[in-house]
Parts: C-alpha cells; structure tokens; sequence
C-alpha cells in the first residue's frame, strides 16, 4: 500500500482518492425593494349581546382598556345601536389578548385583520 501523497494542478491524490479544495463560492444578493409593506393591523370587535347590562359593558372598556367614562360610553353605544364596535388594534398577539381578556368578563368579542 502507497502512503505516499502526491500533489499535481487538480488537487490532492491519497491512496487513490483525489480530494479537491472547493472554490469560494460568490453569492449575488438579489435586488429587493428597500420599503416593506407593513401587515395591517388587527382590530377587536365587541358584538351586541343580550345578556350583559350597558353599564356593565361600559365598566370592562375603562378596565380593560383605560378609556374614560365617555369613551367607554361612546364604544357601548356602538355595540348597542350598531351591533358592533373596534375597541382595539394593534399585533396579532395583542389583539388575540385582548379578545381573550374580553372572553373573560363575559363579552362576545373577535379579531379580524383590517382592511386599510
């Protein structure tokens, strides 16, 4: 058996077997449009239920989201007389968060991407 290595213009021959060293590869970065689109917000829905009182609803908005007492008011009154009303938006995970914590103090509530 030859132990020997001998070197030649194609690579290294040992035993046999000829190892080639690879070339360093060059990577061309494909041109991308530097602006991003940003993901659309996520918005809650609070939906008219016939369950709990105005007051309440009123009461979990200034919990929930800190709105003041008008505010509150405003966003009950859109779910009363409209059927619905966003009380929040943000990520996905917020928006998941906070239909859950609506789930929570009894209000039907979901989530839907907005459509700007």
């Amino acid at each position: 058996m030859n132990t020997s290595t001998n070197r030649d213009n194609e690579g290294v021959n040992t035993a046999g077997v000829t190892l080639v060293a690879a070339a360093p590869a060059t990577i061309e970065r494909p041109e991308v449009e530097e602006s991003i689109s940003l993901e659309h917000p996520w918005v809650v829905l609070v939906w008219n239920d016939p369950i709990n009182l105005m007051s309440y609803v009123t009461f979990v908005f200034q919990k929930l989201f800190g709105y003041s007492l008008e505010k509150a008011t405003e966003l009950m009154l859109d779910v009363h007389e409209k059927g619905k009303a966003v009380v929040s938006s943000g990520s996905k995970e917020k928006s998941e968060m906070d239909v859950y914590r609506l789930h929570e103090h009894g209000l039907w509530a979901t989530m839907q991407q907005d459509a700007v």
